[in-house]
């Protein structure tokens, strides 16, 4: 799933190759890809492109016909760039294009989403805070007033685990799986210690973490091509998804928790005091 550094380098990718240029056709191949239907998406064609923001996961085209064109690109979606757009219409239902802009110019992008579950959201809205994921966002960790008063401010009552707790949008935008795992490596934490009995050292700890692991995530994806960004997220990590590799920093192998729909990974020396934890689905964590 494409995570806060990866949206922002789509961001700043986008803003170089968008800006000024106006859209001539929006194609929706899936019908599931549009969650809003006035105006609809088709309004955007003939409009200038005039900026390109990020909030959390979500990527906002804003144009000068006073739409925005909002994107989630959810756990299996991607931004695909074409130097040229075909001219022949795709094919609905067929692989897993989703939807096509192409722009004055003959470039454009592609928007696909692989696998069964379809959770790409594209909303055309006169205002982003329309979009329900975007007006329950909590704060952006790299913004310039989320210091570590407003973030311990955030945990003080957080009766749960900090890796769902780096987790919720609404209590801090843009962070996922991936990234939860990286700072949770990074702050020497487990990922099953409550928010709310952080120490203030812990605390400190745990905000350097989180602002460094996404800063530096964010530079490396600076200037890279939209199709490249996925294997310099996989090459930068040093935990998440790599289950039985040494860690990176004690040698120590590294070991992955289960869940139904998704998975973790840990370092046991560093993290959780040379410890394992056990698989949450068949029994607790092991204190």
């Amino acid at each position: 799933m494409p995570e806060l550094p990866e949206v922002e380098a789509l961001k700043d990718f986008l803003t170089e190759h968008l800006a000024g240029r106006r859209v001539t056709r929006v194609q929706p191949l899936a019908i599931s890809v549009l969650k809003t239907y006035d105006p609809p998406v088709t309004a955007l064609e003939g409009t200038g492109i005039t900026a390109v923001r990020r909030y959390g996961k979500f990527l906002d085209l804003e144009s000068d016909g006073g739409l925005h064109l909002v994107t989630h690109l959810a756990r299996a979606g991607w931004l695909h760039w074409r130097d040229a757009v075909p001219d022949a219409p795709p094919r609905p239902g067929k692989g897993p294009l989703a939807l096509r802009v192409a722009l004055e110019g003959g470039e454009g992008f592609d928007l696909t989403e692989a696998g069964t579950q379809k959770r790409l959201a594209v909303y055309v809205v006169r205002d982003p805070a329309e979009v329900p994921g975007i007006a329950r966002l909590g704060p952006d960790p790299l913004a310039d007033d989320f210091d570590e008063e407003r973030f311990a401010g955030l945990l003080k009552s957080e009766r749960r685990q900090l890796k769902g707790t780096l987790r919720d949008q609404s209590l801090i935008a843009g962070v996922g799986n991936a990234y939860s795992d990286e700072i949770l490596h990074a702050a020497k934490m487990s990922p099953f210690k409550l928010a709310a009995s952080l120490t203030p050292e812990e605390t400190t700890r745990l905000y350097t973490a989180l602002r460094t692991t996404l800063t530096e995530a964010v530079e490396r994806s600076r200037g890279i091509a939209a199709g490249r960004l996925k294997a310099e997220k996989k090459s930068g990590l040093r935990v998440h998804g790599r289950t039985g590799e040494p860690c990176p920093v004690c040698g120590d192998t590294i070991r992955e928790v289960s869940f139904s729909d998704s998975s973790l990974q840990y370092c046991p020396t560093c993290q959780t005091g040379g410890k394992p934890l056990a698989d949450r689905r068949l029994s607790r964590l092991l204190k």
